[in-house]
């Protein structure tokens, strides 16, 4: 049977947690830099202060140990500045990430029962709920309401809940997972030994606050004395752009999520650069770094429930037949591969990946039968109360002591670092009056994991693709609507009478629902760059109003699209003028305009060479 393979074991069990030893951090270096967005930077004096101005308030307002307090921001300045004022005070933060749909929102500030809620002060108009207390800020984490500035008392114990943060629920509704201030230092303290993190490091911001991703960002960083730089929204999925902005800003390590990650390998890099590391993980990865790449390419694992990151390793140059693994444990971190009867398996053999040891969280937020239902006692532990956490990941040892991910053992999908649980997508659409049962998959579709909805509808019922979409994106965030719709007469099963998932038909044109307005081209740009979007999504048609984000494009896809548009018509189409109207129509009238404007500073000979060149591709 196998053993549990050599554990690393480091005592990070000082008596402080992160919001002191950032205070200590400002008190060391105050003028050193501990933020940067663009033009506005925050010396760790300044965010110190800002936090504790805050923090005093907060405590005004009732909050202290296991109060729970919703950050309401974008990734910006004043989302790190309140998660800081929330810690000081005792709370605990909930990452509300605005991108989400008002009744998401509405769900998530009831589910965790909030009284308090921090967020912008050209934001709280959209607030879809009003909890009791609403405090706004500037941009730039300040208020005009927050009179003393005197240090704050921090008085947090290790024991206290630190953060909350909401991922897909199995019972088709979000589950908050509650983590500590205990399993959060183990985090930060481990990063900061693994990638020997000191106050000359440079690091990037990149994720939704709503993503655990944004915590393993932020909190190792600002204890110990390093400078964030928050990845400007223009490039921040554009590989070359990205690569351009991490040079010129001098970046030494930085984590992101694999699919952009992966994308990052294949830039060219110089041979020499300020970076050292860069970090991934979030989904499977399925590439190795090439020869010559002049920083470390690591690759890390995590679930939600365990504070982020559970193992993790450098990936080797080259193709060596297999794909990377996920690594090795991280500090304080236990990792057993297990059968049916969790019984540890010999190494090799496919198993369940059970997590134990510093990171494992404290359970779902008000719900004590998941959380006994997926924390479970440790058999292997030698402490008294430790607990696994049941992954649902099928994994294999191999004899070097890394663990090979091989995928779920349940129906769990995970896309661009996102996890989904199909029960939460088909219950919103089963909740619509024209749909009688419907079944969510992830399907390979143009080169990348897609979600394909089969949909059953009610008798006398004409479902339309776009009717669905838009019904469902009032409740679910953009990452957990189906790119397609296949119509079913029936859900195929099997002898015993379940779900046969393996006679679920691929999508074909035949099957699949349709646009219920669609509106063909109607100039040579607008059919040029709807051929460039039904490829990219994988689709064989795309109206000129079709909305390219609910077609199934998101950011990454979006860069690709950017550098076609660019290669076809000649001229830079920028993401945010994307976000801003994400239809064929739209992004025409953008090229045409820009066109123009290319024209209007050439001369006539180059303007006509460059028409030329148009006209014959």
């Amino acid at each position: 049977m196998q053993e549990t393979p050599s554990i690393t074991t480091h005592n990070y069990s000082e008596d402080v947690c992160v919001p002191q030893l950032v205070t200590a951090q400002a008190v060391a270096t105050p003028d050193a830099f501990a933020l940067t967005l663009g033009s506005c930077s925050l010396t760790y004096h300044e965010l110190d202060e800002r936090a504790d101005r805050l923090a005093h308030h907060l405590v005004s307002l009732g909050v202290g140990s296991e109060v729970i307090v919703g950050v309401y921001l974008t990734r910006s300045v004043a989302m790190v500045v309140s998660a800081l004022a929330v810690l000081k005070a005792g709370g605990a933060y909930l990452p509300l990430d605005p991108a989400y749909p008002a009744e998401r929102i509405a769900f998530l500030v009831k589910d965790a029962q909030l009284q308090i809620l921090v967020t912008g002060q050209c934001m709280a108009s959209n607030l879809p709920v009003q909890p009791r207390h609403v405090v706004t800020l500037d941009p730039e984490g300040r208020s005009t309401v927050f009179q003393n500035s005197q240090p704050i008392v921090c008085t947090v114990k290790q024991k206290d809940l630190a953060y909350v943060i909401y991922t897909s629920g199995s019972t088709g509704q979000p589950k908050g997972v509650e983590i500590t201030h205990a399993s959060l230092l183990n985090l930060v303290r481990w990063h900061q030994r693994a990638f020997s993190v000191s106050p000359t490091d440079r690091a990037t911001f990149q994720a939704s606050p709503g993503f655990d991703a944004s915590v393993w960002e932020i909190w190792p960083y600002l204890t110990a004395g390093a400078c964030i730089c928050l990845v400007d929204e223009q490039v921040r999925t554009d590989p070359e752009a990205l690569r351009d902005w991490i040079l010129a800003k001098g970046i030494t390590i930085s984590f992101l999520p694999t699919a952009l990650a992966e994308q990052m390998l294949d830039v060219q890099w110089p041979k020499k650069t300020s970076l050292r590391v860069l970090l991934t993980g979030a989904d499977a990865l399925r590439h190795r770094p090439p020869a010559g790449l002049p920083f470390d390419f690591v690759n890390n694992y995590g679930p939600t429930e365990c504070t982020v990151v559970s193992t993790s390793g450098t990936v080797s140059v080259g193709d060596h037949g297999e794909l990377p693994t996920i690594g090795t444990p991280i500090d304080n971190v236990q990792a057993h591969v297990v059968d049916e009867s969790l019984r540890p398996v010999p190494v090799g053999t496919p198993g369940e990946l059970l997590i134990g040891g510093a990171g494992v969280g404290r359970g779902y937020l008000n719900q004590p039968e998941l959380t006994a239902q997926k924390f479970i006692p440790d058999p292997f532990s030698q402490n008294l109360g430790g607990r696994l956490y049941r992954t649902g990941d099928l994994v294999r040892y191999l004899p070097n002591g890394e663990i090979a991910f091989l995928g779920r053992i349940d129906d769990q999908i995970k896309i661009r670092g996102y996890r989904i649980e199909p029960l939460e997508v088909t219950t919103a659409l089963n909740r619509l009056p024209d749909v009688e049962n419907s079944v969510l998959i992830a399907r390979a579709e143009a080169g990348e994991k897609r979600l394909v909805a089969y949909v059953v509808p009610r008798r006398g019922a004409d479902l339309q693709a776009s009717a669905l979409r838009n019904a469902l994106a009032e409740c679910l965030p953009e990452y957990m609507i189906p790119s397609t719709f296949v119509h079913l007469e029936k859900l195929p099963l099997s002898a015993n009478g379940k779900l046969d998932r393996a006679a679920l038909p691929s999508p074909t044109p035949e099957n699949t629902l349709q646009e219920d307005a669609y509106e063909p081209p109607q100039s040579e740009v607008q059919e040029r760059l709807a051929t460039i979007v039904s490829t990219l999504l994988g689709v064989d048609r795309v109206g000129i109003d079709d909305n390219f984000f609910n077609r199934g494009g998101h950011s990454l896809l979006g860069a690709q699209m950017i550098a076609q548009i660019s290669d076809v018509f000649g001229v830079e189409l920028s993401l945010l003028s994307i976000f801003n109207d994400p239809t064929v129509r739209g992004m025409s009238a953008e090229i045409e305009r820009l066109i123009l404007e290319k024209l209007e500073n050439m001369s006539e000979d180059e303007a006509q060479r460059l028409l030329a060149s148009q006209d014959g591709d």
